[in-house]
């Protein structure tokens, strides 16, 4: 085959082999669910990792927790991917169905946001000030189930090729789990890897597909002023720490935007700034926090540098002395060609091109990124938002909430990809 991924040479629909049988999906929700109810933040999903090793297990596999003592990965159509180890006739057809290919690898991140649930369903968060508010219970369920399904496939001798699972920690925690994953030897063997993430934008039983670059880099700043404070009768006699923190607050984003090319789209964003106990006393000590965000990955590499000097400038201009955190984020989501095209006719093969939508670039930060400084991979946008209901819940709101139907779409949009042929 070409270097084209062709679906017309696919199958269509319930003819693909790997449909996700009703029983399973029924599962999968339940399971989810679960997952919403024991919301854990990252590093610390011991009861979601203990949850996934105990289904794989049962399911003849062999999964592997993380070095981290989180996350886990498992691998299917492999020499080893058994839990028994035994060499029966059905390893034996799987490995010789997949033979010393490069793993396509799928990737979940099982971390919940610490911010309370405020839904009122039967499945709403226990954990007080912790959410599944990110959708990360649904990539959970979405890479189990399809683990499930294709390892019936890979025993039958129908895996093309070999697939590793690789359930992540800490997406939520700059700069990311996925360092500590890749340094516990999750992309070791892997040629390609594929991820969703939920979109409360697009519908349920969609997708939305993008080539290049998806999301933005993030990283997080903290700044501190210092200067001598005094009496607010005589600000000339002191360094006017409010007024030093406002500027800097204020200067520093517009500054940026006349030193770096506008279609960078590099943007300083504050949460939070503080100073000062008493109206008629000039603090000594202001603090400021936010995020640097950036679409282009060239001028995120040169923002440190940049962020550091405007700061700078800025606070001795007003007489402050600066302390500048910046802690490196992740960089940008930037989605290779060839499997993006892999999604699109895996897609296409089980639900029609009407499924799939152009997506836009956004803002937010995904440590996906990192595995894509290793290997060629994509991120799909998965539809989550009930079609017939007129509200959007967003990301990262306490009472954000999907359509389960997006489960079963991104099992079998994640088996159609393993299934399909190609140059990979």
């Amino acid at each position: 085959m070409s270097r084209e991924v062709s679906a017309a040479r696919t199958p269509a629909g319930d003819q693909l082999p790997g449909a996700l049988p009703e029983a399973l999906r029924a599962e999968l929700s339940a399971f989810r669910r679960d997952l919403h109810r024991h919301p854990e933040l990252g590093n610390q999903e011991f009861r979601t990792t203990a949850a996934i090793k105990e289904r794989l297990e049962r399911a003849g596999l062999r999964p592997r927790v993380l070095a981290t003592g989180t996350g886990l990965i498992c691998d299917i159509g492999t020499r080893d991917a058994t839990a028994d180890g035994r060499d029966t006739k059905a390893d034996r057809r799987a490995v010789a169905a997949a033979p010393d290919r490069p793993l396509l690898a799928l990737r979940a991140d099982i971390d919940a946001l610490p911010i309370p649930d405020t839904k009122t369903a039967d499945y709403a968060s226990t954990v007080a000030g912790r959410a599944h508010a990110c959708g990360h219970d649904v990539h959970t369920a979405v890479v189990l189930g399809a683990g499930l399904v294709l390892a019936e496939l890979a025993r039958a001798g129908a895996l093309p090729r070999p697939v590793r699972l690789l359930f992540q920690p800490a997406e939520e925690i700059l700069p990311g789990g996925a360092s500590d994953a890749i340094e516990s030897g999750a992309l070791e063997g892997v040629g390609r890897i594929l991820a969703v993430h939920c979109d409360p934008r697009v519908d349920a039983g969609r997708i939305g597909l993008r080539t290049g670059a998806i999301t933005s880099a993030c990283d997080r700043l903290e700044v501190e002023l210092d200067g001598p404070g005094g009496h607010t009768a005589r600000p000339h006699l002191t360094t006017d720490m409010v007024t030093a923190a406002s500027r800097v607050a204020l200067d520093v984003p517009a500054l940026l935007a006349r030193r770096v090319d506008a279609r960078a789209g590099l943007a300083v964003t504050w949460g939070r700034l503080a100073s000062g106990h008493a109206c008629n006393v000039i603090p000594q000590h202001a603090e400021l926090s936010g995020t640097v965000r950036c679409l282009d990955l060239d001028a995120w590499r040169q923002a440190p540098d940049l962020v550091h000097a405007a700061i700078d400038e800025v606070a001795a201009l007003h007489g402050a002395k600066s302390q500048i955190t910046y802690v490196r984020g992740v960089p940008p989501v930037v989605n290779e060609p060839l499997t993006v095209q892999l999604l699109h006719s895996a897609m296409a093969a089980r639900r029609g091109e009407g499924a799939i939508e152009d997506t836009e670039q956004s803002l937010g930060g995904e440590d996906f990124s990192w595995y894509l400084e290793h290997v060629p991979g994509a991120m799909a946008r998965l539809g989550v938002h009930p079609p017939a209901d007129p509200t959007h819940r967003d990301l990262h709101r306490g009472d954000f909430d999907v359509d389960e139907q997006a489960i079963k779409v991104g099992v079998e949009l994640f088996t159609a990809a393993a299934l399909l042929e190609g140059d990979l």
